[in-house]
This record gives C-alpha cells, structure tokens and sequence, in this order.
C-alpha cells in the first residue's frame, strides 16, 4: 500500500488545545502536538468505530466516547482493553505545512468511523 502527504493545517493555525480532526485523502485524521512533535492517527476507534476526536483527551491518551477504550496518541497502543491498535499516519511540516501522509488507496468500511 503506498501512501502519499497531503496538506493537513498550516503549522501557525495549529489549535492551541493541540488536536485537530479533518478528513485528508478520505481518510479521517486525527492530529496532535505533544513536546515531541506532531502525532496523527485514523481517527477511528478499533472497537466502537466511533470518531475518537470527539473522546477526551488527557495524559497523552484518548478515551473512545463511546465504550471507553484508550489509546496512546504517539503510539496508537491500545492501553485501555484488548483491542487493536490505532493505524498511524507518518507525518511531517514542510515550509510551515503540516502534512499527513495517507494511504493513496481509499479508506475501507473497517477503516471508517460510523457516520463517517
């Protein structure tokens, strides 16, 4: 599966609560800034399917609004149940772009959030 960056936000527009959701590519994105960088994940949980953008977000983790499991932000490591792990995106900021780079292939159902 090859994969190619797409603009996700300027770096400067980057929100001060340090997450950002969009779709890029057909691919929902979820994208945060911790003292490391930038991290981006599917923005889909591996158990509910729910968007994990609209779940809390503390101590580097986000909680599925939906059934409560928890993942890693940096890693996509399921930390909170035996579910599967989050799919990562590489990411990079190129003249103050930041960019996501996502699969050139569309999304799959099992990919998807509901509602998505």
């Amino acid at each position: 599966m090859s994969e190619r960056y797409l603009s996700l936000i300027a770096e400067a527009d980057f929100p001060e609560s340090e997450s950002y959701a969009a779709v890029v590519g057909g691919w929902y994105v979820l994208a945060t800034k911790d003292d490391k960088g930038y991290n981006a994940l599917n923005d889909r949980c591996t158990h509910a399917a729910s968007l994990l953008s609209t779940g809390r977000m503390r101590r580097g983790t986000v909680m599925c609004p939906l059934h409560g499991a928890r993942f890693e932000l940096a890693s996509g490591k399921c930390i909170g149940g035996a579910y599967r792990d989050l799919r990562m995106f590489p990411v990079r900021v190129v003249d103050g772009q930041i960019e996501v780079a996502v699969p050139e292939e569309k999304p799959s159902m099992a990919d998807l959030p509901i509602g998505g």
